[in-house]
């Protein structure tokens, strides 16, 4: 799950990392308002949405004036902010977030997360901030210092000092780092978060260090047990159809394909989409239904499936083991009647029952294809697709 900038920020301050003074405003008078609470001469004005490169995307100005900052306001309210990260239809900006400025020195990287592959949490810092660090890491991956933090022992202060060394810091600014990279460490932690990213991480005219922008993404297995992290969640900045489906239990991942693909497992759906993929198909979704598969369920599911209108055709790919593929027949029945499906649909089962269930199919006289073979079935849907 991601969150906004400003509430990002918001538990920056909880773990002593420093950030610009800001708040955020739902209208152009709301952003003028707060401007004259923060004082000031000069703001930020950065519209909020789950999205990088919103600088180069139009949605971010330095306002001088009140009458700037009505204007930007204005201007960018209630439009559909469209950047590198978005994809073509954009994602509504609905917020802005008013920041005093600063009088920037030098701009860095420094960000923290779960690595699956060491399963250690990782530092990365670079010397480049204000730059993806993608970018960087592919043109000068000298200035990228990457390390790895012991779960025993946790973040030490020499490697915080080595990630000063790397920017030119000494003395105050040094103890100043090490608070930004321990508070990170302790809000990732406490948290659950995957990822927490500064870019940039600035110091100023004065020598202060300050997260000038914040991003923070938390794991959504932990969210039960986080409800102050799971009130920050903004739906509107969510796929609809993915947001629905964690509202059934459903793991649905929208996809730009034109086959629907409906399976219980992770690795067997992913297995699905290569084949799908193999055969000349295009999946139009990820989506595991779990072990349980209940009536209700797919029911749900076909409905989620169905709501993208690039899907011409659907295969259900069902491993029956703890639910009997027989009683997953009924189900499918029962949910293809309640929903109504107007497009070619294929049907593969196999394990308990597994003959049983797609006599039923069979039977049924609807619009199914009972399949036994995975590869046959998914030479089917996407014949079926294609109108072949």
């Amino acid at each position: 799950m991601n969150i906004h900038e400003y509430q990002a920020k918001q538990l920056f301050k909880l773990y002593g990392i420093a950030v610009p003074d800001g708040l955020p405003a739902e209208s152009p008078v709301h952003a003028e308002q707060v401007a004259r609470e923060l004082g000031g001469s000069a703001w930020a004005v950065k519209a909020q949405v789950h999205a990088g490169g919103r600088g180069k995307a139009g949605g971010v100005t330095i306002a001088k004036s009140y009458d700037d900052i009505v204007e930007f306001s204005r201007k960018i309210l209630g439009t559909q902010l469209v950047t590198k990260q978005t994809g073509p239809e954009g994602l509504p900006v609905e917020m802005v977030f008013v920041e005093k400025t600063s009088q920037i020195d030098k701009e860095f990287y420094l960000s923290c997360l779960v690595d699956r592959g060491s399963e250690r949490v990782i530092f990365i810092a670079s010397s480049a901030g204000g730059m993806d660090i993608e970018e960087v890491a592919e043109t000068s991956p000298d200035q990228i210092v990457t390390f790895e933090v012991s779960p025993a022992a946790g973040l030490q202060p020499y490697q915080c000092r080595n990630v000063a060394f790397a920017f030119g810091f000494k003395g105050d600014q040094l103890k100043k780092l090490e608070k930004i990279m321990s508070g990170m460490y302790a809000l990732l932690l406490e948290k659950d978060a995957n990822q927490i990213e500064i870019n940039p991480l600035v110091t100023t005219d004065t020598g202060d260090l300050l997260a000038l922008d914040a991003k923070i993404n938390f794991d959504d297995n932990a969210l039960a047990a986080h409800a102050d992290i799971t009130a920050m969640r903004d739906a509107g900045q969510e796929d609809e159809k993915e947001h629905k489906a964690q509202q059934h239990g459903l793991n649905y991942i929208t996809l730009d394909g034109t086959i629907g693909c409906m399976v219980n497992g992770a690795g067997l759906a992913m297995a699905t989409m290569d084949l799908v993929k193999l055969k000349g198909g295009k999946p139009a979704n990820f989506l595991d239904v779990g072990g349980g598969a209940s009536t209700e369920r797919v029911a749900e599911a076909f409905k989620l499936i169905l709501s993208d209108k690039n899907v011409k055709a659907v295969l259900v790919n069902i491993f029956g083991g703890i639910v009997k593929c027989d009683i997953i027949a009924e189900g499918i029945l029962a949910a293809v009647k309640e929903v109504g499906v107007n497009v070619p649909v294929v049907v593969r089962l196999e394990g308990t029952n597994a003959p049983a269930g797609r006599k039923i199919l069979s039977e049924s006289g609807l619009n199914l294809i009972a399949a036994e073979d995975l590869a046959v079935a998914a030479e089917q849907i996407v014949a079926l697709a294609e109108g072949v």
